[in-house]
């Protein structure tokens, strides 16, 4: 990413299109099923591509985004209640957030984000995807790899701004609201 590729996700192409109906029947049978959203469907029935506000250095701009190139997403699983997706799109209604900053690798993700956000009538924040803080291979800083966290990095010595300069955020200098 930090060489500027783009992360792909891989589509699902749809069970008829890789099994016979037998084989359908009897995977649904022996097998847990998910529930995926039929993204095709889900854009006529709104009848135009979801839309975002996204926060820059130095302006917002109007994204148009493409949930088609994420196929059928996965909203629930027999054992997970909820995908990433839904989850965060409900999360985030509830409690009012107007204003998610996210890492890049996230920003194609606000596509379905987005689309879901109006199928259910939920309100719109402002996005701002921010560049991904690195380690010493180029590797994004992450939960799941088990990675530096804030608290080492303040633990060495980093300060806010510090990390602010990392993810490409203006400096809270001179700034007088306290955080």
């Amino acid at each position: 990413m930090a060489a500027g590729s783009r992360w792909r996700t891989p589509l699902f192409p749809g069970d008829e299109a890789i099994l016979d109906a037998s084989e359908i029947t009897r995977r649904l049978k022996a097998e847990p099923t998910a529930l995926r959203l039929d993204t095709t469907a889900a854009l006529a029935r709104l009848g135009s591509a979801p839309k975002w506000r996204e926060a820059g250095p130095d302006r917002e701009t109007e994204i148009v985004g493409n949930p088609l190139q994420w196929g059928d997403v996965v909203l629930a699983r027999k054992e997970t209640p909820t995908s990433y997706h839904l989850s965060v799109v409900v999360n985030d209604a509830l409690q009012e957030i107007s204003d998610v900053v996210r890492g890049r690798d996230l920003l194609q993700a606000t596509s379905i984000h987005r689309l879901l956000q109006d199928l259910l009538g939920l309100p719109a924040p402002k996005y701002r995807h921010h560049r991904l803080i690195l380690d010493e291979d180029g590797h994004k800083l992450a939960k799941s790899a088990a990675s530096t966290g804030f608290s080492e990095l303040r633990a060495v010595g980093a300060t806010p701004d510090d990390i602010r300069r990392k993810v490409g955020l203006d400096s809270a200098e001179g700034q007088t609201a306290s955080r």
